[in-house]
C-alpha cells in the first residue's frame, strides 16, 4: 500500500500546480503557496513576463497576498512552499517578512540563495532566520523546469 503524501508534499503539489499556470502564461514555471495554521493563505506563480516586472517572482507575489490576509507584514507562524530554491531577492524578502519556515523543491545552482550560492535565510548576521527543508518533490520540480527550458531551446532553434 502506498503511503499518503506528507503535508509538505501536499503543499508542494499545490506549488507545482501554480508553476504550471506560470508556464501556461509563458513564464518560468515556479510556483509557491504560503500556509498559516494549516490553511493556504496565498498562492502565486512567476509573472515576470505577464506583468513586465522583474520583481514579479512567485514568492514576492505570495508574500503580498499573505500579508494582506493576515493584516500584517510580519508573517510569523507561516511556512512558504516554493518549487525552486529562492534567489537573493526572494530569500531576503522571506527574512524581512519573518516567516518561520521555508520548504523548497529543487536547488538552483545558478541563483540559489538558500544553500547553493548563499545562505541568506539562515545568516546569523541578520535579525531573523528561517527553518529550511529542501528536496520535497525535488525530481518533479526539477523535471518541470528542465522540460520548460528544453522546449524553449527547441523553439528558438526552429526560428
Amino acid at each position: 500500500m502506498e503511503s499518503p503524501l506528507s503535508k509538505d508534499e501536499q503543499y508542494m503539489r499545490m506549488a507545482i500546480d501554480q508553476a504550471y499556470i506560470a508556464e501556461e502564461n509563458g513564464d518560468v514555471p515556479i510556483g509557491c503557496v504560503i500556509v498559516y495554521e494549516d490553511r493556504v493563505i496565498a498562492r502565486a506563480y512567476n509573472q515576470r513576463e505577464q506583468l513586465n516586472d522583474p520583481t514579479a517572482h512567485a514568492e514576492i507575489i505570495a508574500l503580498t497576498q499573505a500579508a494582506e490576509y493576515i493584516g500584517n507584514w510580519r508573517l510569523n507562524g507561516c511556512t512558504i512552499y516554493v518549487t525552486l530554491e529562492p534567489c537573493p531577492m526572494c530569500a531576503g524578502a522571506l527574512v524581512l517578512a519573518r516567516l518561520d519556515r521555508l520548504v523548497y523543491g529543487t536547488d538552483d545552482p545558478k541563483t540559489g540563495a538558500v544553500r547553493s550560492l548563499y545562505n541568506i535565510v539562515q545568516d546569523p548576521r541578520l535579525n531573523h532566520r528561517l527553518e529550511v527543508t529542501s528536496g520535497i518533490l525535488a525530481d518533479d520540480c526539477r523535471a518541470q523546469l528542465q522540460a520548460f527550458f528544453h522546449r524553449r531551446r527547441f523553439e528558438k532553434d526552429e526560428v
